[in-house]
């Protein structure tokens, strides 16, 4: 018995598209260093991270550094419309060329991800899907996950990372690479790590291996002001090796709210999970709001 795809769900016919690399040479690029960037050619893996967010026939998708266009063509084939932001002025023909095979589905914003109203150009609701410049990666999670209206915009993050970065996103407590990070991505967000990927996929391969990193925003806690969840994590893990009771002593109120909620001031952050940094944090803020 055959199974019909569901025509309001499934993504349109693709169309002949030249090989990337193909394309890459017609227009003389290359990747920068300068701006992090290494290009994906493998057709197969693009069209896996595409998948990694869930159907995407007619959901709308952010995607920072196209680049030549390697993982847009998979996002568009997938059946998403592509708003995509390119700083690198010398991929925008490439990319014009794309949004010619897929009519009135991509639009490209030339300049700088960091500077651009993503609500406003992607619109609520969008899937973010990247290949992150690796020079411009954390700033741009950090910025996605301290939004100040929460729910965010942003339906769900698919990025590519240094495995290093991505690693240190999920680690889980007594990990090393438990810290700051993966407290602000776990407390804001589920995340997980969806795969990693070879550096030999990359051109010119990176140094490093890399992982593609999966989140969904989470319920915010009440009652918990990002920036004392911030500076709280800062102060716990800037001296990560000593015990609570000395790497909080110089932030006001963290000791008194170890000991409202019970917390041993001997122990050390890399034990603490992030339910407890919140509510240590969510202690803090309500003596603030006493007096």
């Amino acid at each position: 018995m055959s199974i019909l795809a569901n025509p309001d769900t499934a993504p349109p016919p693709r169309p002949a598209l030249p090989p990337l690399r193909d394309v890459i040479a017609r227009h003389g690029l290359s990747a920068s260093k300068a701006l992090g960037q290494n290009f994906l050619l493998d057709g197969q893996l693009l069209d896996r991270i595409a998948r990694v967010p869930g159907p995407l026939a007619g959901e709308r998708v952010y995607e920072v550094g196209p680049g030549p266009g390697g993982l847009t063509r998979a996002l568009l084939g997938a059946g998403a419309q592509v708003v995509a932001v390119e700083r690198d002025d010398r991929c925008l023909p490439a990319l014009a060329e794309l949004g010619d095979a897929f009519p009135d589905r991509l639009r490209v914003i030339a300049g700088d991800a960091l500077a651009i109203d993503e609500a406003a150009e992607a619109g609520t609701g969008a899937h973010i899907v990247a290949n992150l410049p690796y020079n411009v990666g954390t700033a741009l999670l950090v910025r996605w996950l301290t939004a100040p209206v929460w729910p965010p915009f942003w339906a769900s993050l698919t990025l590519m990372f240094q495995k290093e970065v991505a690693e240190r996103i999920v680690a889980k407590t007594d990990d090393d690479a438990y810290g700051r990070l993966a407290i602000l991505a776990q407390w804001r967000a589920k995340a997980t790590l969806a795969f990693t990927v070879h550096r030999s996929a990359f051109v010119p391969p990176p140094k490093v291996m890399s992982a593609v990193v999966h989140l969904v925003p989470a319920p915010q806690p009440a009652g918990v002001a990002i920036g004392t969840i911030e500076a709280l994590t800062a102060a716990a893990f800037g001296q990560r090796r000593k015990m609570l009771r000395q790497s909080l002593k110089a932030m006001p109120g963290a000791l008194d709210a170890l000991a409202v909620v019970g917390i041993d001031p001997a122990r050390r952050a890399e034990t603490l999970s992030v339910d407890e940094f919140v509510a240590v944090a969510r202690a803090i803020d309500r003596a603030r709001a006493a007096g």
